[in-house]
């Protein structure tokens, strides 16, 4: 099976255990390789690798005002299907998460109109996850 371009980022975190059971037991992802220091994981099929470090932010660098909401700078995250959205939002919220940006529907009404969500990672990794009804919209100015 083939597949088409995928990005791959690498994650700061301060302890290999705790990533496993965020990435792997909240959010869900399927674990590739590993080693002592890292761990693969299945991206909704991209590749981010949690790299335990010593150099790691606790909280955002920033925030920039976005829909009357402080969105922290740098973030990662994904585009997903609106169900998808959803039921990560359903198992964060199980999970006792502490939303940056609670899930709900941004722009509302207007181009790019979409469900987004902020949490940061047990390292302190701001996180937005997203969809749109209409994925044409995406780019929508």
């Amino acid at each position: 099976m083939t597949h088409g371009p995928c990005f791959h980022l690498a994650v700061p975190v301060t302890d290999i255990a705790e990533a496993r059971a965020f990435y792997g037991g909240v959010l869900g992802l399927t674990e590739g390789r590993s080693a002592e220091q890292w761990v693969d994981w299945n991206f909704y099929g991209h590749q981010v690798v949690t790299h335990r470090t010593g150099d790691v932010r606790s909280e955002p660098a920033g925030h920039n005002l976005v829909d009357d909401h402080q969105v922290p700078v740098p973030h990662f995250g994904l585009v997903l299907e609106i169900d998808d959205f959803h039921d990560l939002a359903g198992r964060m919220k199980a999970a006792d998460a502490e939303f940056v940006i609670q899930p709900y529907l941004r722009f509302e009404g207007e181009p790019g109109e979409q469900w987004t969500m902020f949490f940061l990672d047990p390292a302190g990794n701001a996180m937005e996850f997203k969809a749109f009804a209409d994925q044409s919209q995406i780019f929508a100015t």
